[in-house]
């Protein structure tokens, strides 16, 4: 499996391309419309975007993606918030943001077949209360659960700190070492995190 990291502009979160075959493949958190044309220059057609969670820094390339032909999927929970709240007016001063059409749910625990991929999918409230974190091959694509380091913010709509500690212990937790891929920042490592938190959290 190859990841492609789509670098972020502003406020935008890091996205990310994964594929098998280097011409199917899925976006986990499209944050721009600039990420279907990197997918097309690259040969690769999306087919499934993948949202870790809905704030607007994370979903701003759904509405292009969508148009193309890929459906939009997050956790169940989580579909009021990315489809109804947009917090790109208050936080970020972008107006005439593109609506998010969520096209499919699924709930932790659950495996998604997509082109050759498995991807698990972990429940991990705390940053939203329907944030999760996706598990393909040893790659862990975490949102705004974990940072290299650090952590998403608390203080917004549906956020919980308390919540979010235990979403990172229950990753910490994990089996092996994986490679980190977060919603912002740079990427990291499973035993990396482990060593920084020890038992901060």
């Amino acid at each position: 499996m190859n990841v492609l990291r789509i670098l972020p502009q502003g406020f935008a979160a890091n996205c990310y391309l994964i594929t098998a075959d280097g011409k199917n493949a899925v976006a986990i958190d499209p944050a721009v419309p600039q990420v279907l044309e990197e997918a097309t220059r690259r040969g690769l057609f999306v087919h499934t975007v993948l949202l870790t969670h809905g704030h607007f820094d994370h979903v701003g390339g759904c509405a292009a993606l969508r148009e193309a032909g890929a459906e939009v999927g997050c956790l169940e929970g989580e579909k009021p918030l990315a489809e109804t709240h947009n917090l790109a007016s208050e936080l970020g001063g972008i107006q005439n943001f593109p609506p998010v059409h969520i096209d499919f749910t699924f709930r932790d625990g659950e495996v998604l077949e997509r082109f050759g991929m498995r991807i698990s999918v972990m429940g991990t409230p705390g940053h939203t209360a329907g944030s999760c974190c996706y598990l393909a091959d040893t790659a862990l694509f975490s949102g705004d659960t974990l940072f290299l380091e650090g952590y998403g913010r608390t203080d917004l709509p549906t956020g919980n700190r308390r919540a979010l500690f235990e979403s990172i212990r229950r990753l910490l937790r994990m089996e092996g070492d994986l490679l980190i891929y977060p919603g912002h920042g740079e990427a990291t490592t499973l035993a990396h995190e482990r060593a920084f938190w020890g038992g901060a959290v």
